[in-house]
C-alpha cells in the first residue's frame, strides 16, 4: 500500500495523508454478498445512550466475509481486491471452480488472478487457508482461529500477522500481533501471510468531519467537565484531575479488567507486552 500527502488547498487537506488504494482494482461489490448494516448510534433497545460519541456516520453494506474456508482442496481464482468500509484490512473477491464466490480478508502481496486453496495438502503460499499443524514452523500467519471450526479470530485487521514459533502435543504455540505468546490447538486454521493494507496507521485524516463520516462524535475530556458530570472535573484553573478514571468511577491507566478465573487463561504462555 501507498499512502499520500495532499496540497494544502483548503485547511482540511493540510495536514492529510490518505490511503492512495494502489492495490484496489474495482469500486463496485458483489451484489450477492452484501448483507444490511444497522447502526445503534450507541443506543440499547431502551432507546437510552450507553455508549458515548457514537452515531452519525456514512452508510455502509457489509460484506459477507468466509471466514472459515470450508472449501477445502478446491482451487479459487482472486477476482479482484476491493476496499471494505467495514474494517481496516481490504478485501479479495474469489471464485471457485464450482463458481461459488466468496471474500476474504485479503493477504498482503495478493493479485488479481492468483490461485488459491486451503485444507489439509495445500502449499504454504500466501493466501492458503492450513490447519496449524500442517504450517512450517516461523511462518507468517494470519486470520487464525481459537477454537476448530469456528471461524478466524486473531490477526485480522490491516497489517497484522502472528508467528508460529513451535508445537507442544496438541497445541501450536502462536506469537500473536500484541506480544502474547498463546496455545491454538493444532486443528485450528490460520492463513499463510500477513493481512494487507500495512501503512493504514500512516494516515491522517486531516478535519474533524472525516471523523464524523466515520460515526465518530466528539469526545470531551474529563478534565474539561464540572464535578458533577465527571470525577475528574473541577478545580481552579488547570488541575490535573487526580487518579484517570472513567465517567462511572472506574480506575483507567493499569488497572486489570481480565477475569483471573477464566478458562482461557490456561493456554496463555507469556502475557502481552506492557505499554
Amino acid at each position: 500500500m501507498a499512502v499520500k500527502k495532499y496540497s494544502p488547498v483548503t485547511p482540511g487537506t493540510r495536514f492529510r495523508v490518505g490511503n492512495a488504494f494502489t492495490e484496489i482494482t474495482t469500486s463496485k461489490p458483489e451484489k450477492s454478498l452484501l448483507a444490511p448494516l444497522k447502526k445503534s448510534g450507541g443506543r440499547n433497545n431502551d432507546g437510552r445512550m450507553t455508549m458515548r460519541q457514537r452515531g452519525g456516520g456514512h452508510k455502509r453494506r457489509y460484506r459477507i466475509i468466509d471466514f472459515k474456508r470450508n472449501k477445502e482442496g478446491m482451487m479459487a481464482e482472486v477476482k479482484t481486491i476491493e476496499y471494505d468500509p467495514n474494517r481496516s484490512a481490504f478485501i479479495a473477491l474469489l471464485q471457485y471452480e464450482d463458481g461459488e464466490k466468496t471474500y476474504i480478508i485479503a493477504p498482503d502481496g495478493l493479485k488479481v488472478g492468483d490461485q488459491i486453496t486451503s485444507g489439509k495438502g495445500a502449499t504454504p503460499n500466501v493466501g492458503n487457508a492450513l490447519y496449524l499443524s500442517e504450517i512450517p514452523l516461523g511462518s507468517t500467519i494470519h486470520a487464525i482461529e481459537m477454537y476448530p471450526g469456528k471461524g478466524a479470530a486473531m490477526a485480522r485487521s490491516a497489517g497484522t500477522y502472528g508467528t508460529l514459533v513451535s508445537r507442544e502435543g496438541k497445541y501450536a504455540i502462536v506469537k500473536l500481533p500484541s506480544g502474547e505468546v498463546r496455545r491454538v490447538l493444532l486443528t485450528c486454521k490460520a492463513v499463510i501471510g500477513s493481512t494487507s493494507n500495512p501503512d493504514h496507521g500512516l494516515q491522517v485524516l486531516g478535519k474533524a468531519g472525516r471523523s464524523r463520516w466515520l460515526g465518530k462524535r466528539p469526545h470531551v475530556r474529563g478534565v474539561a467537565m464540572n464535578p458533577v458530570d465527571h470525577p475528574m472535573g473541577g478545580g481552579e484553573g488547570r488541575q490535573s484531575g487526580g487518579h484517570p478514571r472513567s465517567r462511572t468511577g472506574l480506575m483507567a491507566k493499569g488497572k486489570k479488567t481480565r477475569n483471573p478465573k477464566k478458562a482461557s487463561n490456561r493456554l496463555i504462555v507469556t502475557k502481552r507486552k506492557k505499554k
